[in-house]
């Protein structure tokens, strides 16, 4: 890591931001930041949050970066034009991307363990990071998500854990192709599913990051990740899975129940039980992935699993907020077709009705996910279900909108499903309310807005009062 004594974030108040600055300053360096959302005034308890650890925080408009002395870290919706990147343009700061940052601390670690995939890093990322600290290895672990493990009333944003071991837990993204930056002990694909980019482009992408590992943890129900496990020479893999019985790690006897779910994995010729207190297969596959990870650094099989037991999950995955008037409401980041569709599987378990609000993330993800989008819907809703879509969320900066939230709803439609769309999300929440029946499960559903949690809330806390 340089030597620099200055760090600025400009955008600090993301998911990925947020988590990095954390870990930057718990290691001793200056660290500031600013964020539109903080000059919009939302997310008021983020930015207290992160000036409690000593973090100074700017408006985003220049003043903040004065010196060539700091180092200047951008996210990915930071544009060229915003005052903070002139400014640092203009005094001849360094600059790096969220990844950049992040790839120095990963690669300068002794034991650096990359969770890679469309779908389940996070959850993953939390999982390998709590049987690590649940066992006294003292893992760093910088996550997209809070882990509820390591949230308390004086940490609410506890999406990185800062330890004194020789671990580094990362989750690593493939959307805008960063991936390349990491240099992984252990590499862990859980899944290749279509997202931002094409399937031949995210192949390439995972096939270089698996072959710079020293061992790859793959997964072999999912088809794309078997035939890269195909390729790899036997010793560089531990590979893991439900359907293959020649997995390294093989789960089976799966039980679910409402918000948990049990399983047996055999490795060799033991056989040990997995409790897991969140819910779903997905849950239990990305349980395994987290397994196999951890047994790839040598943590024995049996005490990685009775320490996954104690995992509480993120927030916002499968999230259960509360139940008012015999509506449950649930506050899930399912965004792409692949998470929607574990989380809809998961709730179709158990009888309900499902009332969903599902929030874009913007106008590119539709564009591209659009038919498969429509498709998980139609495959995955129930006649009685009803989708409701307002608008993708906007913060501003440049976007093409050939392709909105009307389009996705009426190819709903067309299919035989209840959809509606509702420009406004708070028009969405006066319907949700309206429609809601005891027995009903309200589910929101988005990605990159933190007030999707506070929207949740707020429909709870009207249930309760109607």
């Amino acid at each position: 890591m340089t030597d620099a004594k200055s760090y600025f974030f400009c955008g600090i108040g993301g998911s990925g931001m947020l988590p990095l600055a954390t870990i930057v300053r718990a290691q001793g360096h200056e660290v500031a930041g600013s964020d539109r959302s903080l000059d919009q005034g939302r997310l008021g308890g983020k930015f207290a949050f992160l000036e409690a650890q000593g973090i100074a925080l700017f408006p985003q408009d220049g003043s903040g970066v004065t010196s060539a002395d700091q180092i200047v870290v951008a996210s990915a919706a930071v544009e060229e034009t915003v005052p903070d990147i002139v400014a640092a343009n203009r005094v001849g700061a360094e600059r790096l991307s969220r990844p950049e940052m992040l790839a120095r601390l990963f690669n300068a670690a002794g034991a650096g363990i990359a969770v890679g995939g469309t779908s389940g890093k996070s959850t993953t990322t939390g999982m390998i990071g709590w049987i690590l600290h649940a066992l006294g290895r003292d893992p760093t672990v910088m996550n997209g998500a809070v882990m509820k493990n390591f949230a308390s009333a004086d940490r609410p944003f506890a999406s990185a854990l800062v330890g004194k071991g020789d671990v580094f837990v990362s989750e690593v993204d493939e959307s805008d192709g960063s991936i390349a930056l990491y240099r992984p002990d252990v590499a862990v694909l859980g899944n290749i599913t279509l997202d931002h980019k094409s399937l031949d482009e995210l192949r390439m992408l995972f096939r270089d990051f698996v072959g710079r590992a020293r061992i790859a943890a793959l997964n072999l129900d999912d088809d794309e990740t078997r035939r890269l496990a195909a390729t790899l020479p036997r010793g560089r893999m531990i590979s893991f899975g439900f359907d293959d019985p020649a997995a390294d790690l093989h789960g089976g006897d799966v039980v679910e129940a409402p918000l948990a779910i049990t399983f047996l994995v055999r490795e060799g010729d033991r056989t040990v039980p997995v409790q897991l207190q969140v819910p779903g297969r997905h849950n239990a596959a990305n349980a395994l992935a987290a397994l196999a990870a951890v047994r790839a650094i040598g943590v024995d099989l049996a005490e990685a699993a009775e320490a996954i037991a104690g995992f509480t999950g993120l927030r916002r995955r499968f999230d259960v907020v509360g139940t008012a008037g015999g509506v449950s409401v649930i506050d899930d980041f399912g965004h792409n077709p692949d998470k929607i569709a574990a989380t809809l599987k998961t709730l179709h378990a158990f009888p309900g009705r499902l009332l969903l609000m599902f929030q874009p993330h913007g106008y590119g993800p539709l564009k591209v996910m659009k038919d498969e989008l429509i498709a998980c819907f139609v495959e995955n809703m129930s006649e009685e279900d009803v989708l409701l879509m307002p608008d993708p969320v906007y913060f501003g900066g440049t976007v093409e909108r050939t392709v909105g939230t009307a389009d996705i709803i009426a190819g709903v439609r067309d299919a035989g499903r209840q959809a509606e769309h509702i420009e406004t999300r708070d028009g969405c929440g006066d319907r949700l309310i309206a429609l809601s029946q005891p027995g009903d499960r309200i589910v929101v559903m988005g990605a990159r807005d933190d007030t999707l949690s506070e929207f949740a809330a707020g429909l709870l806390a009207r249930l309760e009062n109607r």
